[in-house]
């Protein structure tokens, strides 16, 4: 699949795109059409030009048409135990509906923007698809961000309504999101750009409706209008290159950038790489711990399994509330057959050992994933032989919020994985390592990860940006994707991601990854967490300062200190004896003796 996938792009992608509805089909000499060299003119990826469709009928309507009406499409976890609830596949799509029509009815259409602040409440993916039917692009903004960085993306992409909820319980921490919202429409207010509608859904498992700041005339109650609209609601049918979310990513320069995605390629490019990387069958119940503000909430909690007719499950709450079991707890709740996180909270629950692991069951799982960084072997192995009981293979996926699905990822029994590489690109995908000249390398080798060719998943600009877009992207190595991203490949052929290039420290013009530091530490068994940064060094130019979060019990001593610095300098293999002697002595130290998971 993988070689005609290269060979033969236009074929293949063509033959799985038929699996999903088209209103119209695309035109067959433009399946794909693409510019990645700036020396050749404007940058440009089109999939499946000509063709129309829409996502939300193919994600919720098409399952329904087939027959799968009642059965799960999502499953919600609140963040109290005794909190649940779960929708089929024909009560989403009354839900979606009734949505879609009170957006029109207060003047949302086709091209408009819509901003989603809300948390993980089953809300948050009915707001998604109801803007996707419409032909509205959603711009979902993480509960978790600041009143300033929610008018940032106010102010960028102007949208005609937000939508929010009065307040979360994240554990024991009450965020009352409204408030943000309305200190961040008052900022956008002053640069220029006035909503019209806030609808707010009442969380009340958060905040009671008398409690929560009101603005007569723009503030709209979810539940007052909603659900008084019909279950039915016509599909706005889109062409492929039309716009259908914003997603605004860090930056450099401080400004988020808006990357935007268009319809067709992204919808079968998620769906593919969900079906593929997790080995998913119709009777799985998966998981997926990201938030919606993140891509990875986008392509793998809402549409790739949905256009998939899987059934999803939403957790609302903090995976150590109310104790460090509660994920393992989840999993034997609802029978979790795909649980897919992040290594962050691999290496946070793996801090208070397999006690809470071990109380449950866990016999439901059969695939695991990882997701939003390189994990760290120590951590690989953790999953895989104590959550997974060694019998689970992992899906160690590498991607961005500019790929919309899985770039370079295990596929669940295809070939023996290696602790800590995400192995193989995917189809369609051909990666290159080149060297600071853009010289591609080959065979066992390390460098600037970069892709050759367009993949249906690809991004298409930055949004009213685009010399940014073709600058950050397409001007580092003409005639390729740049990723930002460090790789090596091993005599193997597998792929080694060791983070963003610009996390490097450069000590005495040895250039040393934060990721490789990091990864070192935290395999000594007394270190639970590290990040690595640069600090200024008159002799060096830069050296390594290391934040550690110890293990529990464990008391910080300068023999602990003196263990660590060698751990580091034995793993570090990219330089030799002497070199690491130099370069690994002097590295400062902050231990963290508490840790709280955010």
């Amino acid at each position: 699949m993988y070689q005609r996938s290269i060979d033969d792009p236009a074929g293949f992608w063509s033959e799985i795109a038929e699996e999903f509805y088209w209103e119209q089909r695309w035109n067959p000499d433009e399946v794909c059409s693409e510019n990645l060299d700036v020396t050749k003119g404007p940058i440009k990826i089109e999939w499946f030009k000509g063709g129309r469709t829409n996502i939300c009928y193919n994600a919720v309507d098409r399952n329904v048409e087939s027959g799968n009406g009642d059965k799960i499409a999502m499953y919600w976890e609140g963040n109290e135990p005794s909190q649940d609830g779960k929708l089929t596949y024909s009560e989403l799509l009354d839900k979606v509906c009734q949505l879609a029509n009170y957006l029109k009815s207060v003047g949302v259409g086709k091209g408009d923007a819509v901003v989603i602040y809300l948390p993980m409440l089953m809300e948050l993916p009915i707001a998604m698809l109801a803007c996707a039917r419409i032909g509205a692009v959603h711009s979902v903004v993480f509960a978790g961000f600041s009143a300033d960085a929610l008018a940032q993306r106010i102010v960028d992409c102007k949208p005609k309504a937000v939508i929010t909820c009065n307040a979360v319980k994240r554990g024991l921490k009450l965020i009352p999101l409204k408030d943000i919202v309305d200190t961040s429409l008052v900022e956008s207010a002053k640069n220029g750009v006035n909503v019209g509608i806030c609808l707010t859904y009442e969380n009340q498992s958060a905040l009671n409706k008398v409690d929560t700041q009101w603005k007569p005339g723009r503030d709209v109650w979810w539940q007052d209008v909603v659900p008084n609209f019909p279950t039915k609601c016509d599909v706005e049918w889109v062409d492929a290159e039309d716009p259908l979310f914003l997603l605004y990513t860090s930056g450099s320069t401080g400004k988020p950038k808006g990357v935007l995605h268009t319809t067709g390629g992204y919808m079968v490019y998620s769906a593919t790489t969900f079906k593929h990387a997790f080995d998913y069958k119709p009777g799985d119940v998966y998981w997926c711990t990201a938030d919606c503000g993140w891509i990875t909430g986008h392509s793998y909690v809402t549409y790739g399994p949905l256009l998939n007719g899987a059934s999803v499950l939403i957790f609302e709450g903090a995976p150590n509330y109310p104790d460090p079991g509660r994920s393992w707890d989840i999993v034997d709740k609802y029978g979790v057959t795909i649980f897919y996180t992040a290594p962050t909270l691999i290496r946070s629950l793996m801090r208070d050992g397999t006690e809470y692991v071990d109380r449950y069951s866990r016999k439901s799982l059969r695939v695991l994933g990882s997701v939003g960084e390189p994990i760290n072997p120590t951590a690989w192995r953790w999953f895989y032989d104590v959550v997974g009981d060694s019998r689970c293979p992992i899906s160690d996926t590498w991607w961005q919020t500019e790929t919309g699905g899985f770039m370079i990822t295990p596929l669940p029994g295809a070939w023996p994985q290696k602790p800590g590489s995400a192995t193989f690109p995917f189809f369609g995908v051909q990666p290159a390592i080149v060297d600071e000249k853009g010289r591609e390398l080959e065979g066992e080798c390390s460098g600037y990860l970069c892709i050759k060719k367009s993949w249906p998943g690809a991004f298409r600009t930055l949004y009213g940006d685009k010399d940014r877009y073709e600058t950050t992207y397409f001007k580092p190595f003409a005639g390729y994707y740049f990723s930002g991203d460090g790789c090596s490949r091993d005599k193997d052929g597998y792929h080694w991601l060791t983070g963003r290039v610009d996390d490097v420290i450069n000590v005495s013009g040895h250039r040393i990854g934060t990721a490789e530091v990091e990864s070192a530490l935290v395999s000594h068994p007394k270190c639970a967490e590290a990040a690595v940064v640069a600090i200024d060094h008159e002799v060096k130019g830069q050296g390594i300062y290391a934040f550690v979060t110890l293990v529990d019990g464990v008391s910080y001593s300068d023999d602990l200190r003196k263990s660590l610095i060698m751990t580091v300098r034995s793993q570090v293999h990219l330089l030799d004896d002497v070199w690491s002697n130099n370069l690994i002595t002097n590295c400062h130290f902050l231990f963290l003796t508490t840790y709280n998971f955010p």
